[in-house]
Order: structure tokens, then C-alpha cells, then sequence
């Protein structure tokens, strides 16, 4: 089992995409990595060695990953909020931040339907 920056790599999957389970590595900076090091891409997570590991470490202390970047960017979504900004407006009260409609979808930003009786006739 590889473990790296506190995460346990899948064992059966190939390099690029197993860097990938690494909060903060996507595809390309998995593949720079692996490529600055001289490891093949297609080898899987299982079959690199302790050299390899030792590498791809070293590599990762230069990047932010995992807990310093998620409290990075909290720090930056309550700083918006703090300063009151249209941004941090939609971040307080749950509602899609980048210039989407909310009348017909959003759901994952504003969670399940909330039903609204009518108001009764006299």
C-alpha cells in the first residue's frame, strides 16, 4: 500500500490516475511529476519501488497539497465573506457563486426542495 502526504494510493491502479486521489493533484501535475522523475506513466501504484516513492515525496513538499491547501482555500471563501462581497454574499447563503440561473436548477447548491404552502383564499 502507498501511502503519500497522508493518503493511501489505490494499489491496482496506474500511476497518473492514482496521484490523482491526492487532494490539489489533477491529471497533468501527476503526469509532470511522474514524468520529472523519470517514472513511467503506466506503471501501476503497486509496482513502484521505495527510490520511486522517495521521489514522487520529495516532489509533493515542493507543491501545497491536502490539509495546507484546504485550509487555504476556506481562509480565502471566509475572506469573502468577511469583506462582503457579491462572491461572498452567494457563499453565506448557499447559492451558486459564478452568474447561474437559480429559478430552474442549482440543486447542489441549494439543496433539497423546500416546499411553500400557499396562501389560503377567503
Amino acid at each position: 500500500m502507498a501511502r503519500i502526504a497522508g493518503i493511501d494510493l489505490p494499489k491496482n491502479k496506474r500511476g497518473v490516475i492514482g496521484l490523482t486521489y491526492i487532494y490539489g493533484i489533477g491529471r497533468s501535475r501527476a503526469k509532470q511529476i511522474l514524468e520529472e522523475n523519470k517514472i513511467d506513466i503506466n506503471i501501476k501504484v503497486e509496482d513502484w519501488d521505495d527510490d520511486q516513492m522517495n521521489l514522487i515525496r520529495t516532489s509533493l513538499n515542493e507543491i501545497k497539497v491536502e490539509g495546507a491547501l484546504r485550509s487555504e482555500v476556506q481562509l480565502n471563501i471566509k475572506r469573502l465573506m468577511d469583506i462582503g462581497c457579491n462572491r461572498g454574499i452567494r457563499h453565506r447563503a448557499g447559492l451558486p457563486l459564478r452568474g447561474q440561473r437559480t429559478k430552474n436548477n442549482s440543486r447542489t447548491r441549494k439543496g433539497r426542495r423546500k416546499t411553500v404552502a400557499n396562501k389560503k383564499k377567503v
